[in-house]
């Protein structure tokens, strides 16, 4: 009898939490939060939820989907394929620097094929790598005027990953709005779409991020994370994560989840995107 009085107690409280709006599940959760958080969600390629989105985010490492999407422009005008080779030199492997490609060979002087470094920076997120595709592709300017003629202008690409290796404060000038990182997932180019496709599913940064809540589900998600480091402040700079993900029924959602100048700590920040990702599918999925 008691187990039963329990349940009737605990009926108006499941029912209000299912009858939250998605925007409303999302604001409870970010809620007493100690950073400013920005989330943008787009189901099915046309409905929309927003919180937060009139900030500037850093974009950390996210900016590496924003070059893979202008490279795969430019090489098709180039008329190049992903194994056109560039000769990696010493000076291009920059050292104090997260680069799995330098580890694995540190004295340079090597060919690589783009693919195999969009794997290093989509799947890694390696910096060096990063700034090589950059110089190859035009620089960073390229980039930005690339995303500004999709339609996409709520960002900013205005700095390599060395630029903002000697000046931390320069990460605040490459930002984003979710919704605008959202967007993008949306607008994946024909040119090479496959191979930038499944590089993101195989990304292996972020695993307690936006992927963490999904393990084991029947999805498909692809995904490109960014992180930055404490400032002056003591707070977490940039706890990012974008990403597409696939329903077994064929329906389809594109989140992002910007975590700004976080005095949390980095478990924690983590955790807010993860629990985030949860309330997305639950609420997409109807459980």
């Amino acid at each position: 009898m008691r187990s039963f009085i329990l349940l009737l107690c605990l009926i108006p409280t499941i029912i209000c939490a299912q009858n939250l709006s998605l925007e409303d599940q999302l604001k409870q959760a970010i809620k007493g939060k100690k950073a400013e958080i920005g989330i943008a969600v787009i189901i099915d390629g046309k409905d929309t939820v927003t919180v937060n989105n009139d900030i500037h985010y850093p974009l950390m490492s996210v900016f590496k989907f924003h070059q893979a999407l202008a490279l795969a422009d430019y090489m098709g005008k180039q008329q190049q394929s992903l194994n056109f080779e560039l000769t990696i030199k010493k000076e291009d492997l920059k050292p104090d620097t997260y680069s799995p490609l330098r580890d694995s060979f540190p004295q340079g002087g090597f060919n690589i094929d783009i693919a195999d470094l969009l794997n290093y920076t989509l799947q890694q997120s390696d910096n060096n790598a990063c700034d090589i595709l950059f110089q190859y592709q035009g620089g960073v300017d390229t980039v930005n005027q690339y995303i500004h003629s999709l339609g996409v202008t709520d960002c900013a690409i205005v700095c390599t990953e060395n630029d903002m290796h000697q000046d931390e404060s320069l990460c605040y000038q490459n930002w984003t709005t979710p919704l605008a990182a959202a967007r993008l997932l949306e607008m994946f180019p024909q040119e090479y779409k496959d191979f930038i496709y499944q590089t993101m599913t195989e990304c292996q940064t972020g695993q307690d991020r936006l992927v963490a809540p999904l393990l084991g589900k029947e999805v498909t998600i692809g995904h490109k994370t960014g992180t930055g480091d404490r400032n002056a402040k003591g707070q977490q700079v940039a706890c990012n994560d974008i990403g597409f993900v696939l329903l077994p029924d064929g329906r389809a959602y594109s989140i992002a989840v910007f975590v700004k100048d976080s005095e949390e700590n980095n478990q924690e920040n983590s955790k807010i995107i993860a629990d985030i990702s949860r309330i997305i599918y639950e609420y997409v999925t109807h459980q």
